[in-house]
């Protein structure tokens, strides 16, 4: 009895029981508080000053806890830099520049005249907390994450503000540590820009070169997932190495990663998932184990060095904020937004305080030390952490809300009318990944269009092979969901694969069809194969044929090629939105190669769109299409925009485009577009004799003919 009366003895000391404490905690402290409507971020501090060694000390705030802290830490500079949008990033780089100077400035300014002035603090000391207002946390982005406004313009200028004003305050750190070391002098300055100049050729220059690679030729997610930890964690050392700290490097990885993973893709939602469940919650719990509620009875001067910096902090951050919001003409909401994520003191604050508390200036006569920063700033920083972080926590959930709900909104009324559905024909095995990859990339964020995944089971079929389609839509299934996509899966029998595919698009009301295309196809049929060869001649949906080379991800530009009188096509709006969806999910460029009529049109919708990564190249003669295979790179996805028989932008080069593309352009993935078409689908004869069907196929090729030859006729009369 003695012994296991020992495991329970506090603070606790065994390892699993601090773990399953740690993940109850985690698990049901957010969701008591969030009765009393408090923030989980606010939770996770509150419940860890309960459990931590100020409050009923079930546990120390041990290395373990400051391992996980640290790593939670890194974590949410790493998501913040991942998730940020780099096309509204670019659109607003100067709106950052201008709030992140401001709300380092601001605070910088007012900081050094109120410790000053009304803590008598000496002139290095005061410079030092005063950086530590200039800098603030991320705290509450996962917060605008989960409700899902992160591509707001007031989040992207926050998230750009703050890695100017964290790196501004850090390095004011440095400077003030060096001169108390006595380190100041040219040989300090260019080290420090040398190693700065260093780290960021690394970061952006190889980094995303070895992701590329790696992600290429490794496919599996757990080998994936862990690239990406070990990418994140060793640049933040690189960071550390250059002299900033490693949050800065945590950050710019993010940046680095950005483009090659994909927003709505499993490997997003795995590097998500385990970050909001385990190492978030872990470095909010472990700053919460740092409050102590005895500061408040520990006299006077703590109370009012406590109060001095919760107040300066927060009234320049919303200052800042406000100064903002009057220069970039923003809403009330988007003004609250930035003030809140910017206002929470958490990261950058500690590190500035430990490494003043720790550095010595002298010993009094009578033994006390004078420190760069004392006591009463050590724990006054405690308070001005839980105050401003709860502060921001209500005031970004509240602002989030309401950006919702007017995003929503917006979103409803761009609604497109009709409800797209797409349809994935699944084929060899190989090949389902990819296509299910390019289905949800291409579906636009927030939207209600239905996916479904179809695998046509012949009556003649064996077996073997009807348990083949089964397994093949159950991963298909899988890879959907591990991007948060719901696919539904349609087993269909039939006479054969053609009738219960052209069945199937009538009767769940398809609007896009997704096929992929293997060498093989071309050798059965000119025409992109036996299967999409009739789909094309039955059917007058939108059909997206695929042929894949490598993740999307890794893509770096999408070239599009588009026929003369493409603009004019009923599903012209559609291909184009398609293609633009699929290229900001993905992080990739467009290039567009269209005549010039047509180039106008695209230029357009991509100015109605606000494309900024997109370039516009005049191509007219396709009789030349073979010279885009010197503008195509290795990383490049080509799309063409063909045209079915009969529709007006149909060119008869069409019909050697699928054997060019497989001999020609086989080093890229290509997708073929087939636009949709007004007018009544074709009658389908599943069990039609083949060669009924060459002598019809004969009759409309003849009625063409005819009709070509009196419009000559006609023209010349005229």
């Amino acid at each position: 009895m003695r012994d296991v009366l020992e495991h329970f003895k506090l603070p606790l000391e065994n390892p699993v029981l601090i773990f399953a404490l740690v993940l109850f905690v985690i698990l049901f402290g957010p969701l008591v508080l969030q009765r009393l409507r408090i923030p989980p971020i606010i939770g996770l501090l509150i419940a860890g000053a309960l459990i931590g060694p100020h409050g009923f000390n079930l546990m120390l705030r041990d290395a373990s806890i400051v391992l996980f802290g640290t790593v939670g830490l890194l974590y949410i500079m790493f998501l913040a830099g991942l998730e940020i949008d780099l096309e509204e990033f670019r659109k607003n780089r100067y709106r950052s520049l201008t709030f992140g100077l401001l709300t380092f400035c601001v605070p910088m300014a007012v900081g050094v005249l109120t410790s000053r002035r009304l803590l008598g603090y000496r002139l290095d000391s005061s410079i030092l907390l005063a950086s530590m207002y200039a800098s603030h946390t991320l705290l509450a982005y996962p917060i605008a994450s989960r409700f899902g406004v992160t591509k707001n313009s007031a989040v992207n200028i926050t998230v750009g503000g703050t890695i100017i004003t964290d790196t501004l305050a850090l390095l004011v750190l440095a400077v003030i540590v060096g001169m108390t070391q006595g380190e100041i002098g040219q040989a300090f300055w260019i080290r420090l820009c040398l190693s700065l100049a260093v780290f960021a050729a690394l970061v952006f220059g190889v980094v995303p070169h070895v992701a590329r690679w790696f992600f290429k030729h490794e496919e599996d997610s757990i080998s994936q997932f862990l690239f990406v930890l070990g990418a994140v964690f060793f640049t933040a050392f690189l960071a550390e190495l250059a002299g900033v700290e490693p949050i800065i490097g945590a950050f710019a990885a993010g940046l680095a990663l950005n483009r090659l993973i994909p927003r709505r893709s499993p490997l997003m939602s795995r590097v998500e998932f385990v970050g909001n469940a385990l190492f978030i919650p872990f470095f909010l719990i472990g700053v919460g184990m740092l409050v102590d509620f005895q500061v408040f009875v520990k006299g006077f001067e703590t109370i009012k060095v406590a109060a001095v910096m919760t107040v300066v902090a927060t009234l320049c951050k919303l200052s800042a904020a406000w100064i903002s919001k009057l220069a970039f003409r923003f809403t009330r909401d988007e003004f609250l937004m930035m003030f809140g994520l910017s206002n929470a003191q958490a990261a950058a604050t500690l590190a500035a305080v430990m490494v003043g508390y720790r550095i010595e200036l002298e010993t009094l006569p009578d033994g006390t030390v004078v420190r760069l920063l004392n006591e009463d700033v050590l724990n006054g920083t405690i308070v001005m952490i839980l105050v401003t972080c709860t502060i921001s926590s209500f005031v970004t959930t509240r602002a989030a809300s309401r950006l919702a709900v007017l995003e929503a909104a917006k979103d409803a009324d761009d609604q497109a009318p009709d409800i797209l559905r797409t349809m994935v024909a699944l084929g060899p095995a190989e090949s389902v990944e990819r296509l299910v990859e390019l289905a949800t990339l291409m579906r636009p964020p927030k939207s209600s269009e239905r996916l479904f995944a179809l695998h046509v089971v012949a009556e003649d079929s064996s077996p073997e092979a009807r348990a083949r389609g089964r397994k093949l839509l159950d991963e298909a299934v899988k890879l959907a969901a591990a991007s948060d996509h719901e696919l539904e899966p349609i087993s269909r029998h039939d006479v054969n694969v053609v009738s219960g595919l052209t069945h199937a698009l009538k009767e769940y009301g398809v609007t896009d069809l997704v096929l992929g295309v293997t060498r093989e196809s071309h050798e059965e049929n000119p025409m992109f194969g036996q299967l999409g060869a009739t789909v094309l001649e039955r059917s007058n949906k939108a059909v997206f044929m695929y042929a894949p080379t490598q993740p999307l991800g890794t893509v770096r530009r999408i070239v599009v090629a588009a026929p003369a009188r493409a603009e004019m096509e009923a599903g012209f709006v559609r291909w184009f939105e398609r293609v633009r969806t699929l290229a900001k999910q993905a992080g990739m460029t467009l290039v567009f190669h269209a005549p010039a009529p047509t180039l106008a049109a695209l230029r357009k919708l991509g100015e109605k769109a606000g494309l900024l990564a997109v370039e516009y190249r005049s191509f007219d003669d396709w009789d030349e299409f073979l010279i885009l295979t010197s503008i195509l790179r290795g990383d490049d996805l080509f799309v063409v925009v063909a045209a079915r028989r009969r529709s007006l932008s149909y060119n008869q080069l069409f019909d050697k485009l699928p054997r060019q593309l497989a001999r020609h352009f086989a080093r890229n993935g290509y997708l073929v577009i087939f636009p949709e078409q007004l007018g009544e689908e074709f009658e389908e004869h599943g069990d039609l004799d083949p060669s009924m069907a060459e002598v019809l196929e004969g009759g409309v090729k003849r009625l063409d003919d005819a009709g070509r030859y009196m419009k000559r006729i006609f023209k010349r009369n005229e």
